[in-house]
């Protein structure tokens, strides 16, 4: 049987793991930002609003969480670090193109979107951010009309009903591009 038809190691080769203090320095990461959490939750009131829960109960609920995974992180790290680790995979370096694709997205999305309004801030945010993940997975042949076509009524499809409930339905104020509400 040939090398690469064997199966994978029960273990990462070391260079593919941290090493426990690192590991350690990760859940202490994660406390620090439960604390963070925590102490911006201490800003939010807490008055009892629908079902006796108040504004600040997810924030309060997210820290703890966070606090406990930091926690049970650190005492992996302490009790002999990541032994079920998996390899972690994907290329020896960024894939810059995609990278700058998804960015794109995202940041025309936040620099657009009072202009254009959410459906299509959002519409175009979807359309470059799965350019960009087609071109980090190898596809080609991704500026077709037809692909276009598709990620753009797909993002249409997401952020039109998204638009609605939160405008129509829960009177939250999103950025329209018109007056009316629905667009």
């Amino acid at each position: 049987m040939s090398e690469l038809s064997s199966s994978p190691p029960s273990t990462p080769p070391t260079s593919a793991v941290p090493s426990p203090g690192w590991q350690a320095a990760v859940g202490a990461g994660v406390i620090l930002v439960a604390a963070a959490m925590a102490w911006g939750a201490l800003e939010i009131p807490g008055n009892a609003g629908y079902g006796g829960v108040g504004p600040n109960f997810l924030p309060w609920a997210c820290a703890l969480v966070l606090a406990v995974c930091g926690g049970w992180l650190i005492w992996e790290a302490a009790t002999g670090g990541y032994r079920q680790a998996a390899d972690p995979g994907g290329a020896p370096r960024a894939a810059w193109g995609p990278f700058a694709w998804v960015s794109a997205g995202l940041l025309l999305n936040a620099a657009l979107i009072v202009e254009l309004g959410f459906i299509v801030g959002c519409t175009l945010c979807y359309a470059l951010a799965v350019q960009g993940l087609r071109r980090a997975g190898g596809q080609t042949g991704l500026l077709s009309p037809r692909v276009l076509a598709v990620d753009v009524a797909t993002g249409l499809a997401i952020a039109a009903p998204v638009f609605w409930l939160f405008t129509q339905f829960l009177a939250i104020n999103l950025p329209g591009l018109t007056a009316t509400g629905w667009l």
